[in-house]
């Protein structure tokens, strides 16, 4: 693979790109060729990076949101069609309502959906009480992260359900739409996020 596009990152985040690169080429081989996938490795990264608290877990979490990146083009250029639908649980933070729904619907729906989530204006950490509120009712959200919506995932999208982002939420002709009322739980107590 071709790496020499890579010398404006610094050296730690050439080889985050290069390792997570080689890992979904091994997974995508025959669906996407390497330079797509890197850029959108690159992209996740630069998507990820302002809010990234431990950057320790950013080869985790870009591996993630670049495989659903990739996952959302494959659907729209069609060389991974899906039976499923998909869902986008778009908020402002991507760390409280829009991750607990994104829960709850891969929780019901298994492998039956296909569940995205995001924020326009992602927050470093997914809020503890939502966290805590979602594993009383046996749903881990643990593994999840705050993140931005892009094109390709809202235009992959059957269904986006909006919570509070207002003008904010993208909004794609002939796509349909919902917007739920929720409090926000930023801030709030386990009991009013429970609530929620």
């Amino acid at each position: 693979m071709d790496f020499d596009n890579l010398a404006h990152l610094p050296l730690d985040q050439q080889q985050l790109v290069r390792t997570v690169t080689n890992r979904l080429h091994s997974e995508y081989a025959g669906t996407f060729g390497p330079e797509t996938i890197q850029r959108f490795v690159v992209d996740s990264l630069q998507l990820l990076l302002p809010t990234a608290k431990v950057t320790s877990f950013l080869p985790v979490l870009v591996e993630k949101f670049a495989r659903d990146q990739l996952r959302a083009l494959g659907k729209l250029d069609g060389s991974l069609p899906s039976a499923v639908p998909s869902v986008l649980f778009l908020c402002v933070h991507n760390a409280g309502r829009s991750q607990m729904a994104a829960g709850w619907l891969r929780h019901l729906a298994g492998d039956r959906a296909t569940v995205y989530s995001g924020g326009s204006e992602p927050a470093s950490e997914i809020n503890p009480a939502a966290v805590n509120a979602m594993a009383e009712v046996g749903i881990d959200i643990t593994e999840e992260f705050p993140k931005p919506w892009t094109d390709q995932i809202v235009q992959a999208a059957d269904v986006v359900i909006t919570m509070g982002c207002g003008d904010a939420c993208p909004l794609y002709p002939g796509k349909r739409y919902e917007d739920w009322e929720l409090d926000d739980p930023a801030g709030q107590d386990l009991g009013a996020v429970r609530l929620i």
